[in-house]
C-alpha cells in the first residue's frame, strides 16, 4: 500500500513538472474549425501513461522489458509528432515495430505462422489508431481507459494473467490525468496528445493480449467494444463519403453529441465509460464461461451498439452537415 501511495504521488509530481516544461516550451494545442475545444490548452499531458509504466518498472522490476521498449518507442515518436508533425509512414513503421516488440514480450512472435502474426500486428496497430481517433473531448481518454483497466484488474484478481501492480499503476496514471483533463469544455488543464492516446492504447492492448493468450479467447476484446463500434463505423462512414482518412474531422458520434448537440464533455465521456463498464462487467459476471456464450454475448452487444449508432447518425448527422456548410460561407 505504501508503495502504491508513493507511485501515485510521484505520478502527480511528474505531471505537474511536465506542465511546467510544456508551458516553457510552448507545447500547446491551438483550436481550429475541426476541434471540439475553443481555447489554447497544454498538449501531451498523456505522457503520464508512459511515465507510469517506467515508475512501475522501477519499483517492481523490469518484468516486461520488450513491452517497455516498444511503449517508449511508440509514445516517443507520438510525442515528437505532437510537437512537429511527422509523415504518416514514419508513424506507421514505428507503430508496427513497437507492436512487434510487444508480441515478442508476449511470446507469440513465431514466424512459422507469419500470416497470423502479420494479421495480428495489423489488428494491434489498427486498434491503437482507432483508440487514438477517439481522443477528441475532455475526459474521454482517461475515463474510457479506466472503464477498460478496472474490468481487467477484476479478471486478474481471480485468474492472473499479468502483474496486477502494472494494471494498478496504469489506473493511477489515468486518475492523475483525470484530475487535469476530466473537466467541462474550456476547463481542461491539458490534453492527452498522441503520446497519451497512443500510449494508453498500447498498454491496454498489451494487457488484453496477455488475457487472450492466457484464456485462448479473443472475445475479451469486448472490453474495447464501445470505442470499436464508434471508431470503426465512423471510419466506414468516412470511406462511404470518399474522405481522406488522414484528415481531421468531427464525425464520431461522441463528437456530434459534444459539438452539434451541445452535451457537456464530462457527460459524454461518462456515457461512454458507463456503457463500456456495463458491457464488460456483464461479460465477466453474467455471461456463462463458455466459448459459445462469450461469442453470443459479443455479437449481441455489437449488434445493439451498431444499431444505436446508425439510428443516432440518421437522426443527428444532418446537424454536422449544416456545420460543414457554415464553414464554407
Amino acid at each position: 500500500m505504501v508503495t502504491y501511495i508513493i507511485i501515485f504521488i510521484l505520478l502527480l509530481i511528474a505531471e505537474l513538472v511536465y506542465f511546467h516544461i510544456a508551458d516553457k516550451c510552448n507545447i500547446i494545442d491551438k483550436p481550429n474549425e475541426r476541434s471540439s475545444h475553443s481555447t489554447i490548452v497544454l498538449r501531451g499531458g498523456g505522457i503520464i501513461f508512459l511515465i507510469g509504466v517506467w515508475i512501475w518498472s522501477a519499483f517492481f522490476g523490469f518484468q516486461y522489458p520488450w513491452f517497455l521498449a516498444g511503449l517508449t518507442l511508440v509514445a516517443g515518436i507520438s510525442f515528437v509528432d505532437d510537437i512537429h508533425s511527422l509523415p504518416d509512414s514514419v508513424r506507421l513503421v514505428t507503430q508496427f515495430a513497437a507492436a512487434a516488440m510487444a508480441f515478442y514480450q508476449l511470446g507469440i512472435l513465431h514466424w512459422s505462422m507469419w500470416w497470423i502474426i502479420l494479421l495480428a500486428l495489423i489488428v494491434y496497430v489498427g486498434a491503437t489508431n482507432v483508440i487514438n481517433f477517439m481522443d477528441g473531448i475532455n475526459g474521454i481518454t482517461a475515463g474510457y481507459s479506466l472503464a477498460v483497466l478496472i474490468p481487467l484488474a477484476l479478471v486478474n484478481l481471480t485468474d492472473t494473467f499479468v502483474a496486477q501492480s502494472l494494471i494498478v499503476s496504469t489506473i493511477f496514471a489515468s486518475l492523475v490525468f483525470c484530475v487535469f483533463n476530466f473537466r467541462p469544455k474550456g476547463k481542461a488543464k491539458c490534453f492527452a496528445g498522441d503520446v497519451g492516446s497512443i500510449g494508453i492504447a498500447f498498454i491496454m492492448l498489451f494487457l488484453l493480449g496477455h488475457l487472450i493468450i492466457r484464456t485462448s479467447d479473443i472475445t475479451w476484446l469486448i472490453f474495447l467494444l464501445v470505442y470499436g463500434v464508434d471508431g470503426c463505423l465512423t471510419i466506414a462512414h468516412r470511406i462511404m463519403l470518399h474522405e481522406n482518412l488522414g484528415e481531421a474531422h468531427r464525425k464520431h458520434a461522441y463528437q456530434i453529441m459534444a459539438n452539434e448537440l451541445k452535451i457537456g464533455h464530462v457527460k459524454v465521456a461518462l456515457l461512454y465509460m458507463v456503457i463500456q463498464l456495463i458491457i464488460s462487467l456483464g461479460f465477466i459476471y453474467s455471461c456463462p464461461n463458455t466459448m459459445l456464450a462469450h461469442w453470443l454475448y459479443l455479437i449481441g452487444a455489437f449488434v445493439v451498439l451498431a444499431i444505436v449508432y446508425i439510428l443516432f447518425m440518421k437522426k443527428y448527422y444532418h446537424l454536422h452537415e449544416e456545420y460543414l456548410i457554415s464553414l464554407k460561407k
